[in-house]
């Protein structure tokens, strides 16, 4: 599996993540929330995605993470996996989303993931950091979430906002150009898919 050639896998997580193929497909075909052509890239284009997040961020334990428009559960549910002793909360505002996130999550019996339809605005509480896939601008995202970032660290860099981005880049980071730190994927997968793509993680 194309997950195995860059991280070391318990059996567990190899189970979990090869289970993910089944599970997406059979929820897919019910509710739409991979488009039909790319379902076939599942491992590339979803799962490896967002776990170039670790690549940037290797979590500590305990670490409690807020994945902010997770649709289906990415990059929420491919990190739960990966980070066993962190605690993921997946937030998205469209219900029938949501319910193929918990429904995903409860097929892995995964307990370290907790999956609520609401929109950002309306989520409280704080977490060390908040993960997306290019939900929105990321000035709107910023504005959305530093609400949500704890002051408590517990992490190697500080607490912040985690987010995949692919194309032009330019005019939304100027606002954080001193702060953010930007990742091409294309440096820690290989694949020409990921040579648009990136990481940016920005302190909050």
């Amino acid at each position: 599996m194309i997950i195995s050639d860059y991280f070391q896998l318990t059996d567990t997580q190899e189970q979990q993540f090869a289970a993910l193929d089944v599970l997406y497909r059979d929820w897919n075909s019910k509710i739409n929330v991979i488009s039909r052509k790319d379902i076939d890239n599942l491992y590339e284009h979803h799962v490896l995605h967002s776990l170039a997040i670790a690549q940037v961020l290797p979590f500590q334990p305990h670490t409690e993470i807020l994945d902010v428009g997770t649709g289906g559960g990415f990059p929420g549910i491919p990190l739960a996996i990966l980070f066993p002793e962190c605690r993921f909360t997946l937030i998205d505002s469209i219900g029938k989303k949501i319910k193929v996130a918990q429904e995903v999550a409860k097929s892995l019996a995964l307990t370290n993931v907790e999956c609520i339809q609401e929109r950002a605005e309306e989520e409280k509480r704080k977490f060390d950091f908040v993960v997306s896939r290019a939900v929105m601008p990321l000035p709107d995202l910023v504005r959305l979430v530093q609400k949500n970032v704890s002051n408590k660290q517990r992490n190697a860099v500080p607490n912040g906002l985690v987010v995949l981005k692919g194309g032009d880049l330019r005019d939304e980071l100027r606002p954080f150009q001193k702060r953010a730190e930007v990742t091409e994927i294309s440096t820690l997968f290989q694949g020409e898919w990921f040579q648009t793509k990136r990481v940016i993680y920005l302190p909050l």
